[in-house]
């Protein structure tokens, strides 16, 4: 399979996690939250510009449709996971429970719904594209943490990201309510495992 610009794009945001990880905890001089907000939001870049480009030059593929995603809910996850590292308590780790636990509880139910062939009720909302927004804003604040001047970045941070897990549960419910039509079909043959 012949990658195009898109899937590259998408392919150099999952590559650039372990680097990130790396940024979060070496010491760069004292850089690092300039450093990890860089890489956060060159992957928040080219998340929307792969799909840009990707409509735009006709090159959308099952593949970048699989992949963009997966790279998206990565990032966000792994970020979520060493911001609670680094600032343990219930505080942080309330609002990132509740976004990684709605992602992952959304990606089975795509899975499910493509299975049974009703993928198109639960396909991206702009309720889901709004909460992505305000997470990635919410998560570079986060990741920053000094503040600029006057400007409280680390506490914008997480009332963003209380907005975010907001609008993630809104989201999650829009979506279960979608499926559930197809979810409370008894006549359907039991798919478990």
């Amino acid at each position: 399979m012949k990658l195009n610009l898109p899937n590259k794009m998408t392919l150099t945001r999952i590559l650039l996690i372990p680097v990130f990880v790396i940024a979060f905890y070496l010491p760069l001089f004292g850089l690092n939250n300039y450093i990890v907000t860089a890489i956060f939001i060159l992957a928040g870049v080219t998340d929307w510009f792969d799909g840009y480009l990707a409509r735009r030059l006709n090159q959308q593929s099952a593949f970048g449709e699989f992949l963009d995603p997966v790279a998206d809910k990565l990032m966000v996850s792994v970020a979520l996971v060493l911001l609670v590292g680094a600032h343990p308590g219930w505080l942080l780790a309330l609002p990132a429970a509740v976004i990684i636990g709605r992602e992952i509880t959304i990606s089975a139910l795509r899975e499910w719904m493509a299975n049974v062939g009703d993928r198109t009720k639960v396909a991206v909302s702009i309720i889901g594209k709004f909460k992505t927004a305000v997470q990635m804003l919410a998560i570079g604040f986060l990741l920053f943490e000094k503040s600029l001047g006057d400007f409280p970045t680390l506490q914008i941070g997480y009332v963003l990201l209380y907005i975010a897990a907001s609008l993630t549960l809104w989201s999650m419910y829009l979506y279960l309510k979608a499926a559930w039509p197809t979810l409370n079909n008894e006549n359907k043959e039991d798919t478990t495992t």
